[in-house]
Formats: C-alpha cells, structure tokens, sequence
C-alpha cells in the first residue's frame, strides 16, 4: 500500500491494533492461551462488535436515507418522463440541478446505501495493514501501531484449523514450498462466508424491505448492480486477505445481515412486503396496524355496539286496585 494511504490510515491503525490488543489481553486475563488462534479469533470478532456497534447512529441514518429515496420515486419518474427524449446539454444540466435539488429536499442521495460501508473502509485497510505486516515486523522484531513485538509474534504463529491467522491463500500457492492445505480450505470456506452473507444481506433488502415504486425506481439498476458486483470484489480480494482479516469481514457481514433482519422484522418500510407480513403477524396477535394507534378500531366498533344496544326500558304501568 502506497505510503501517503498509510500516513492517513495511521489514526485507524492505532484505534485497530488497540482494540485487538486489549481484547486479546482481557481473554488472556480470563484464563485463555495468550498465543492460541482461537483467543486471537475471540478478539478480532470483538473488534468487529466493537466497530459496527459504534456505527449504528450511521445504520440508523441509512435507513431514513433509504425510506426518502424510496418516497421521492414517483417525484423521479415524473422528472425523468419530463425530460424524456431530451439529450442537449442544456436539459441534462437542468435535469440533473432538479435532481439534486430533490435529493436535498428529501434529505437523501444516490448513495446513501453506501454510506455505513464507505465509512467502514478505514477501519478494514487499517486492519489489513496491520496483520499483513505482522510477518515482516516479526522478523524485524518490532511492534505494529499498539501491539508490541511480543504480541506480532503472538499473532504470526498462531492459528486455527492448522490455518495462521497471518497466511493468506494467494501466498500459500506461490510460497515455493509444501502447499498448507489448511490455509486453502479455510481461506475458501470463510470467502464463502464472506460474500454469501453479503449477497443475502443486499437481497433480502431488495425483495422484503422495498416498495413496489422503489422496485420499479430510476435507481433500481444501480441497486442491482452492486448486489452482484460488490461480492464479487470481496471474493476476488479475498484470496490476498488475511485468514484474521476474513475473521473481520464474515462477522461484520453477519452483524449487518442479523441487524438488517432485526429492522425488517420489526420496523419494515411502510407499504413494503415486510410490512405486510409484520401487519398480519400483528392481526393474528389481535393487534392494529402498525402506524394506527392502539385500539382505534376496537373503539369506533363498541361505540357502534353500544348505540345499537340502547333502547328505552318500557314503564312498568302501576295496576288499578280493586
């Protein structure tokens, strides 16, 4: 990696490398082996906790970003059926200012999906400096960032399934020597991981958490496009991460895919299919809608009943007596 990344990256490297190595001593301190891969595991999947939990303010965002692109839709439509036909310089222009200009409004962007991974990036490169360097800085013995010579090579000579945590599967089959087929299948079992949760993640966004108009949306495309496109980089760049760095990613993966499945389950967009099915769970429970208050309906139906059950008592006539 070019040094001025690295320079940048220098603030993430240190929060990176302080996080595992805390994590790392808090499990030693319990008990674990300080130089087992599985209490290196432990921490980077902390780490990984760590990380996102300290993002969800930026998920929560996402998701209002997300539900204002969904409403502006028929807004798109009717901007795109205005300048349909239209290819000069000057209506594009105009086309895109209006375009803008109802982002704005609407307080969203083309991109807004994007945002919790665009701001994740730091954090991952950092990491990936940090345990492929481990090798090197063993070597030479020194420290990265926070962790100390003595942590590097704690790292470096530790693993899992007879896997090092610092081998990478692209450096297993160009190593010159005995292939390690322990780093081959558990660098190809977490890349599947890996990106199938990420694939899942995109999809079961697209196909419950979606309205119709948004399906049918401008944007829809470009939605399509990195469900398909963004795995297959990570899969690709995979075989140069890692075995610790895979770590990192499955299990941000499936941190966002369970939180995902937590939003759509209980706080769906409205008119999308995970509303619907939330609002019949509901009715089966004898719940209203979600969005309509608590015993609305219930009320306006007692009130018709007790009307219909109002009726003037008959006066008893007092008998004449004899």
């Amino acid at each position: 990696m070019p040094e001025p990344i690295l320079w940048l990256l220098t603030p993430f490297r240190w929060v990176m490398s302080w996080l595992l190595m805390i994590f790392h001593e808090g499990f030693t301190f319990l008990g674990l082996d300080a130089d087992s891969g599985w209490t290196w595991t432990l921490a980077i999947i902390l780490v990984t906790v760590g990380v996102r939990a300290a993002l969800i303010p930026i998920f929560a965002r996402q998701i209002r970003a997300q539900r204002a692109m969904q409403a502006l839709q028929p807004e798109l439509r009717k901007l795109q059926a205005k300048y349909k036909g239209k290819k000069d310089q000057v209506s594009q222009q105009a086309m895109l200012a209006e375009q803008r200009a109802l982002f704005k409004k609407h307080n969203t962007g083309m991109f807004s999906s994007c945002l919790p991974l665009l701001i994740q990036m730091p954090f991952f490169f950092s990491l990936y400096t940090v345990l492929s360097s481990t090798s090197k800085a063993k070597g030479e013995n020194v420290g990265i960032a926070a962790l100390t010579p003595d942590h590097v090579r704690s790292f470096d000579d530790s693993s899992i399934f007879g896997a090092r945590l610092s081998d990478t599967f692209l450096n297993t089959l160009n190593s010159g020597g005995p292939t390690n087929m322990s780093v081959i299948v558990v660098a190809l079992v977490m890349i599947v991981l890996m990106v199938a949760s990420q694939f899942y993640t995109q999809r079961q966004l697209m196909t419950k958490n979606m309205t119709q108009e948004a399906l049918e949306g401008p944007f829809m495309r470009q939605q399509k496009m990195m469900m398909y496109i963004l795995p297959l980089v990570f899969g690709v760049g995979g075989i140069n991460f890692p075995i610790g760095l895979l770590i990192y990613w499955t299990a941000s993966n499936i941190w966002t895919l369970g939180q995902q499945m937590w939003v759509i389950k209980y706080n769906p967009t409205p008119g999308s299919l995970a509303e619907k099915e939330l609002n019949i769970r509901r009715k089966a429970k004898g719940l209203p809608p979600i969005g309509q208050k608590k015993g609305a309906a219930e009320t306006v139906v007692e009130e018709a009943e007790q009307a219909k059950s109002k009726r003037t008592q008959p006066q008893r006539k007092n008998r004449r007596k004899k």
